[in-house]
Parts: C-alpha cells; sequence; structure tokens
C-alpha cells in the first residue's frame, strides 16, 4: 500500500457524491489469475433490466422515493447564531500497522500524516439547511450560488426539491464528513486555507 492509498482514506469522500469518478490503478500485488465466474455487479444489473419497475412498483411511488430520500447518515446542524471562522487540522493517524504485502510493515501504528501535504481540496463546500428558506436565499445571492465549482451539501430539507430549483448537483450531508471537519452550525464554507481547512460559519439576520 502506498501513501496516495492512505490518503484516500482519511480525505473527504463527496457523498459524496453522484457525480462520476475516474480511477487510477496504482499497483498488483501477487499473482493474477482469470475470472472464472461472471461479475456479480453485471448479473445484478442484467437481472434489474429484466424487472419493469414501472410496473413492480409503480412511476408515482418510484417519484415519491427519489423525491422523498433521506440517508440513514444525515447529520443534521442548527443555524448559525453569530459568525465563526476557525481551522481544522486534517493530520491523521495511523491506528493499526499496515502491512507492505511482504510479511512487513510499510506504515507502523501511530503514523501521522496530513493528507492536505499530498492533495489539494480544489472545490469550496458549502453546507446549508434546505429546510430554511432563508439559507437557500442567502446561498443564491452569495457569489457560491453562480460558481459550479462549489460543492452544495444539505444538512437538511429536499435535495430532489433544490436541485431541480438550482438546476446543479446536490448532496446530502454524512455524519463522517459533519465530524472530520468539526461543523457545528450552518450555513458553513469550508476552503482550503494552506495545509489546515478554514470553516467559516455565517450568522443569517433577519432584514
Amino acid at each position: 500500500m502506498r501513501i496516495s492509498t492512505l490518503i484516500v482514506s482519511v480525505t473527504l469522500a463527496y457523498p459524496l457524491c453522484a457525480e462520476p469518478v475516474s480511477a487510477k490503478h496504482l499497483d498488483t500485488i501477487g499473482r493474477v489469475y482469470p475470472i472464472a465466474e461472471p461479475d456479480a455487479l453485471t448479473e445484478i444489473r442484467q437481472a434489474a433490466g429484466r424487472v419493469n419497475w414501472q410496473t413492480a412498483i409503480g412511476p408515482q411511488m418510484a417519484r415519491t422515493k427519489i423525491q422523498h430520500f433521506r440517508p440513514d447518515t444525515l447529520h443534521s446542524l442548527p443555524s448559525a447564531k453569530t459568525d465563526k471562522v476557525f481551522q481544522v487540522n486534517m493530520s491523521y493517524t495511523l491506528e493499526s500497522n499496515i502491512p507492505d504485502g511482504r510479511g512487513g510493515v510499510l506504515y507502523p501504528q501511530g503514523y501521522a500524516f496530513n493528507p492536505l501535504d499530498y492533495v489539494r481540496l480544489t472545490s469550496v463546500l458549502v453546507i446549508i439547511d434546505a429546510g430554511d428558506k432563508r439559507q437557500v436565499e442567502w446561498f443564491k445571492a452569495s457569489p457560491y450560488g453562480s460558481d459550479y465549482h462549489t460543492r452544495l451539501l444539505l444538512s437538511g430539507g429536499d435535495y430532489y426539491d433544490l436541485a431541480e430549483q438550482l438546476k446543479r448537483p446536490v448532496f446530502y450531508l454524512m455524519d463522517e464528513v459533519a465530524k472530520r471537519l468539526h461543523l457545528a452550525a450552518v450555513p458553513s464554507v469550508v476552503r482550503q486555507n494552506g495545509k489546515k481547512l478554514e470553516v467559516t460559519e455565517v450568522a443569517i439576520r433577519d432584514k
């Protein structure tokens, strides 16, 4: 296992995310044998393709399930009461040894590293509660609303309706990501600042 593999395990994953992802072949360890059995994913896809889903569950039910989908690990956050800026140290310490595949240890337990030494967060993350109309309007009026490099995450509300309204991808905020970024309130804006991530909480004040 290389350091790039470790980075993947502790760097943010956009639930993130429903967008296409490109894969990179890192290495091959041990002997390689031909696959004798059909690929499981291929079999699942073939089986799913033989089902008439509109007949099985009905088009309206299918649409309703999509519109009202909520992940089990959705992380809800309260509205920010005051403006606040803080930095998050992304350094990670291994909880167990990482073997080198040859009977030795490549990275020992207790080894610490900062993923931001190797990768960069190229997008700005904005987290809001879509159930709060003030936060939705704040996002639309902010510079992030027209910046399609910004990743929009929701701590509540309907992703389907908001995605249709904004004509852009919308994702839910997962527990693991919220914990890793020390998120405590919304709206929050996350961007990289040097070797740390900077979180800005924005208090929306009534006019």
